[in-house]
Formats: C-alpha cells, sequence, structure tokens
C-alpha cells in the first residue's frame, strides 16, 4: 500500500476504536416545541414531505429513517414506494436500487450535493453510506437542476451526512440480527470554538457466521466485514464558509462454497468469491457571501477519490486502481424576489487501471485495460417566481468529453398551485453518461456465462413528468394524495443482454427502442394523535431491444403496491412501524434447455408479499428497537442455477429477483449522550 494512504489508514482505525465510546444513531426527537408565554404548542414531524420546489423531489429525514433498521442507504428506502432496491445476488451481496423501473445507474447518486461513488464504486455504494450517519436525503424525479452535472436521466439522490455544527455531543447504535450480523456506529461534533467545528463518523460491521438455508452450497450473503471513517470539520464565519474532511473504507468479503459442503465433486476445488476494497476520498467546499439580501455567493468545490478493488469470482478475476477528480466553481443570486441566476463551470476526472481474468489462468484470458475521460463543462440556470403560485426553472449546460465531445444539456421544470390545496408539476429535460463497462459490471463474472464487453458508446436519454398533489385538511388532520407519470425514452444506451446467448453475457450497445413508463398513486393520511398511514401502486411498464426484439426488461417487477403504518403514543414513549409490500411478477431472461430436457429457470417469475415490523422504547438518552424483515418468510427457490457444478458453462448466480433470505429477526440500541 503507498505509505500515506498506510499512515492515513493505521490513524483512522486508532480514531474509530477511540469514537467507539462516541456515534452513530441520536435520539430522533419526532415532536418540536414552542413556547408562547403560558402555553407549550406540540406538533409532529412527519417523516418525509414534498419539497416547494419546481422539481418533482421529496425528502426523507431522520425520523422516517428510525422507522427500520435502517444499516445503510441501501437499507434506507424500506417504507417507500418510489425507490425499490434489487435484492443482493449471493455472490457479491450487493444491492442496486431502481427508480422509475430502471437501473439505479440512471440514477446520480450525491453525497452533499457533490457526485460521489463512481465507476468500480458504484455497485457497492449503497452499502458504502452507514444509516446513522445520514441526516436526510433528497429524492429528486425525472429531470433534475442541471447544477450537479448531467447524469441524472431517471433522477438524483442526495445524501447529508450530520453536520459538525450540530448539536455538540456522541450518539452510538449497535445493531445485531438473527443472520449473525453485527454493527457499530459512532459520531462525535466537538465546537473548538465559536465558528470551528469537526465530527468524527465512526462504522463497523461484520458477519462471523454463514448460512446456507437451501443447502446448494452456497451461502446466501457474504462474510462480509467492513471498516469506515470519515473526519469533517466546518468553518462557519459572517461571509466565508468552509467544509472539508477525508473518509476511508475497508471492506473484504467472502462467498460462494466456503462453509462445509459435502457436495463438491472429488479433486474440485471449492468455488469461492473474494473481494478486497480500499477506498480514501477527501473534499473541500468553500463559500463567499456577497449580498446576504440578494443571497448572492460564490462557491469553489472540490474532491477526490482512489478505490483499489480486487475480485476474484472462481478462476475469474477483477482488478482495479481507480482514481477521480472534480473541481465545481458556482455563483448565484437573487435579482429581487422574482429573479434567481446560478452560474458555473465543472472539471471531472476519471482513470481506471483494470486488470481482468476472463476464463481461465492462461495468460491469454488475462487483459489489462486502460480507461480515463476528463469532461469539462459550464451551465446557466434561472428561476422565475412571479408570484407565490408559480415557480418555473430552465437550466442549460455545455460539455466536453474527451471521449465523446460536445454534448449540451437542457432541463426545464415547473410547479403551479392554481388553489391552495392543489399542486401541479411538469418538467422535461436530457440526461447522459459515460459507461466503464468492467468496472460497473464486473460482479457478472460470477457466472459460467463469457462475458462480452464492447466498445461503449456515452448514453443518452429524455425524461418527460408529471405531477399532481392534492392536500385536504381534515379537521387536525391531513389527507394527501399524489399522482405521477414519467416517460423515458432512450436516444443511446448501454444494455445487459442475457437472451440473445443462454452462455454468453454481452454488455453492448442498444441497436433498436428503449423506454420507461411509470404511474404511481400514493396517499398519506397523517393524524395529530401520532398516526400516519401511506398506501401506494405503481405500475412500470420497461423494455428494452435485444437481438432485435423488443421486450420487457427482464428481472424487472411489474408493479409494486405498498402499504406501511406508523403509530407513536402520547409523548412518543413508544413508537410502532409496519410495512406491507407486494411485488410484481415479471419476465426472466430466455432459459436453456438442461440435459435431462427441463428449461434451466421459469420464463417469469411471480408476485411475493414482504412483511416489516419494528418497534421503538424511547428514553431520555437512549431508545431500544426490535423488528423483524420479510415475516411473510418469502424465498426465492433455487437462485443459483447449476449450482452442483460451479465450474460449468450453466452456472450463474445472476438470476436474482426476489429475496434470499427468509424470515430475519434483529434488535439495536440508540444511545445520546448529548451535549459534552
Amino acid at each position: 500500500m503507498f505509505w500515506p494512504f498506510k499512515y492515513l489508514y493505521s490513524s483512522a482505525l486508532v480514531s474509530f476504536f477511540c469514537a467507539l465510546g462516541t456515534s452513530a444513531q441520536e435520539y430522533v426527537d419526532t415532536t418540536q416545541w414552542k413556547d408562547l408565554d403560558d402555553f407549550v404548542f406540540t406538533h409532529r414531524k412527519s417523516g418525509k414531505f414534498k419539497d416547494d420546489g419546481p422539481e418533482n423531489s421529496f425528502m426523507i429525514n431522520r425520523t422516517e429513517l428510525s422507522r427500520a433498521a435502517c444499516c445503510n442507504l441501501g437499507e434506507s428506502f424500506t417504507t417507500n414506494a418510489s425507490v425499490d432496491v434489487n435484492y443482493s445476488d449471493p455472490a457479491t451481496g450487493a444491492k442496486q436500487i431502481k427508480l422509475l423501473g430502471l437501473s439505479g445507474s440512471y440514477v446520480q447518486l450525491l453525497t452533499e450535493n457533490m457526485t460521489n461513488f463512481r465507476g468500480a464504486a458504484r455497485p457497492y455504494a449503497l452499502r458504502y453510506v452507514p444509516g446513522p450517519w445520514m441526516k436526510s436525503i433528497s429524492v429528486s424525479k425525472g429531470c433534475s437542476s442541471v447544477k450537479n452535472g448531467f447524469e441524472a436521466m431517471s433522477g438524483q439522490i442526495n445524501v447529508e451526512y450530520l453536520k459538525p455544527q450540530d448539536l455538540s455531543g456522541e450518539a452510538i447504535n449497535l445493531y445485531f440480527d438473527s443472520e449473525f450480523k453485527l454493527e457499530a456506529n459512532a459520531d462525535a461534533n466537538f465546537h473548538l470554538s465559536p465558528k470551528l467545528n469537526t465530527e468524527i463518523l465512526a462504522h463497523f460491521e461484520d458477519r462471523f457466521m454463514n448460512h446456507d438455508s437451501d443447502g446448494d452450497g452456497f451461502v446466501e450473503s457474504p462474510d462480509l466485514r467492513q471498516v469506515n471513517f470519515q473526519n469533517r470539520w466546518n468553518y462557519l464565519g459572517s461571509r466565508y464558509i468552509m467544509h472539508a474532511g477525508f473518509g476511508i473504507i475497508n471492506e473484504k468479503s467472502k462467498a460462494g462454497q466456503i462453509g462445509k459442503h459435502s457436495h463438491i465433486s472429488e479433486g474440485r476445488h471449492p468455488y469461492v468469491i473474494e473481494l478486497n476494497t480500499q477506498r480514501y476520498e477527501a473534499y473541500m467546499k468553500h463559500a463567499v457571501i456577497l449580498n446576504k439580501e440578494q443571497n448572492s455567493n460564490i462557491a469553489l468545490m472540490a474532491g477526490g477519490s482512489y478505490h483499489g478493488l480486487g475480485a476474484s469470482y472462481g478462476y475469474k478475476g477483477y482488478g482495479v486502481d481507480e482514481g477521480n477528480a472534480n473541481v465545481s466553481l458556482m455563483y448565484e443570486s437573487d435579482f429581487g424576489r422574482t429573479h434567481n441566476l446560478s452560474m458555473g463551470l465543472s472539471y471531472n476526472y476519471d482513470y481506471l487501471n483494470q486488470r481482468v481474468r476472463t476464463e481461465n489462468l492462461s495468460e491469454a484470458a488475462r487483459k489489462k485495460i486502460l480507461e480515463k475521460e476528463t469532461t469539462a463543462g459550464a451551465y446557466a440556470q434561472y428561476t422565475f417566481k412571479p408570484f407565490d403560485k408559480l415557480m418555473a426553472m430552465f437550466g442549460i449546460r455545455g460539455d466536453y468529453s474527451s471521449e465523446f465531445g460536445w454534448f449540451a444539456t437542457p432541463r426545464f421544470n415547473i410547479r403551479y398551485n392554481p388553489i391552495e390545496m392543489l399542486s401541479l408539476r411538469a418538467s422535461a429535460g436530457k440526461g447522459y453518461r459515460s459507461v466503464f463497462g468492467w468496472a460497473e459490471y464486473n460482479y457478472l463474472l460470477a457466472s459460467g456465462r463469457r462475458i462480452v464487453v464492447e466498445n461503449l458508446n456515452q448514453e443518452a436519454s429524455w425524461n418527460y413528468g408529471l405531477n399532481a398533489t392534492l392536500t385536504f385538511p381534515i379537521g387536525a388532520q391531513t389527507l394527501k394524495l399524489d399522482a405521477e407519470y414519467f416517460y423515458t425514452r432512450f436516444v443511446r444506451q448501454v444494455i445487459t443482454d442475457y437472451d440473445s446467448n443462454p452462455h454468453i453475457l454481452t454488455i453492448g450497445n442498444l441497436r433498436g427502442k428503449s423506454y420507461s413508463h411509470t404511474f404511481q398513486i400514493e396517499g398519506t393520511f397523517e393524524s395529530n394523535f401520532g398516526l400516519s398511514v401511506t398506501a401506494a401502486w405503481r405500475l412500470n411498464d420497461v423494455k428494452t431491444t435485444y437481438n432485435g426484439i423488443l421486450m420487457e426488461k427482464p428481472l424487472t417487477s411489474r408493479y409494486k403496491a405498498l402499504l406501511t403504518a406508523s403509530f407513536s403514543t402520547e409523548m412518543d414513549i413508544w413508537q410502532f412501524d409496519a410495512t406491507f409490500v407486494v411485488n410484481g411478477g415479471g419476465r426472466m431472461p430466455a432459459p436453456y434447455v438442461t440435459s435431462s430436457g427441463d428449461f434451466s429457470w421459469p420464463k417469469r417469475f411471480k408476485a411475493f408479499p414482504q412483511l416489516n415490523l419494528q418497534v421503538t422504547r424511547w428514553f431520555r438518552n437512549f431508545s431500544i428497537y426490535i423488528g423483524g424483515e420479510n415475516l411473510t418468510n418469502f424465498r426465492q427457490k433455487n437462485p443459483i442455477i447449476a449450482s452442483e457444478d460451479p465450474w460449468s458453462e450453466n452456472f450463474d448466480s445472476t438470476m436474482i429477483w426476489g429475496p434470499l433470505h427468509g424470515a430475519m429477526g434483529y434488535v439495536g440500541v440508540r444511545f445520546n449522550f448529548g451535549k459534552l
């Protein structure tokens, strides 16, 4: 390891274990108090609320995140109808989100409004953000602002971490489940002066027992150990603001035939999958306030990361040393109360030094692949608000890629409130994405198929959206109805073709049509006596051309129905949460015929239900939560194809559409030590 990284890593480990006396999910205060002479009024915070701007976006805060175990970002959307989380495959344990029926690769992932987790980090990014570190999650559907780049094709997710300037104190979150997974999280804020603050975030997790409940010889989840550390700083002056920090992730994962497997053929080695990851990142943000009355300011943001991954899938393997650097310079100002202008420049550099072993241990199967891209651009965004009922946002950016040349990204969002109870939104815009094939899809090497990666084009798509939100006050209660429709049409797309040949998996360019239609309706009832209920239904129509035929996208549920309920007793001493989800069926990739004359898997998978429950008991400085997931005990049968012969071309561990675990229970405790 390069010696500066080794030094930082050793220092981070020492800081981590020192900080375990300090840490992760603080007591979640679900009430707000306001004194007025001799009277005290209280009202409950909503865990999820819609943004007032022209974009179709909503915010998930810590009140909502506390309704489930929420171990990481991938588990933060359990109670949400808009965002789906693909089930982890037993090979790597990776989870990926879906928004508007499309893969998470079309969702721009930001941490504190800076693009993060690119390339090889993308498949595993959701587990790199511990749940107790998060202060809020903002989800924008469709085309969003051009400020953060051109990559939001189906939407944008921005994670806000706990802040150094938050209430000074310490917190700890400990979690343990019936799958023998242990997590410890810690956070501590230190106010060094009235203007200077720092924060330590620390995370450790370990799964120390393997499970093979279906007896196919492959564990359902990898034996994973992760150490994650961040140190963040904040300076808040009268006209100058600074944020800066660095983070380190060390993760080791082992899966496959790693337990006692009596049916391994004599003379054959067990099929083992190993991933070793080291990640280092740093960022800084500077802002100078030019005019407080006009909200006029200029800001400079810069970030960089190194991501090292060494992965082996049986005889196959993938390794990468990936570097990323990005810089943004932004200016923003209001002109009266009607006009707002934002302008900026951006620069992004990606460098991937890759090593691929595709079939066996021969030198002919080894490849060295170097990919790099520099993208520089500029944007302007104008927001017009002639009166409170109308707000329109027009944005345009132009970028130049060292690989693909010039391209333009126009986007438009509008919100209109014809009456106080009704809000209407519309959006239209374009998005682009550069794809690093081996880096983003290396987990598909956990298959007997031969992997073919073409010379990939830059992806491009148009997205159009409509939304209507109606709010009914019913006495002291509120009923909200939300309906939306989104259409995404791909001009260029990189597709994963499972269908053309059952023994070849091609990552290549779209030849034909590809689109997504998504319709969703959602209703939420919130009372002043502690009850909140949400019901939602969504329909997906996602089709792509494979081998000249327009077909349903495989492994994608046709619909989703969700019902959630949360009840808090007086003074929020007890909290009860329940979530029931029905995931619709969908198409499987084209199967092959086995030696016995049967199909390798069904042509379609069926709908399946899931139920999650959690009970939380709040105390003054700590809380205890206990719950269960997938209490309907539904599991996908035979998820590993040809598990008895993993060295054959028929072996495939990527045909995952449902949960691999049955009912699972967990218990956790959150400590909050308040001010130091």
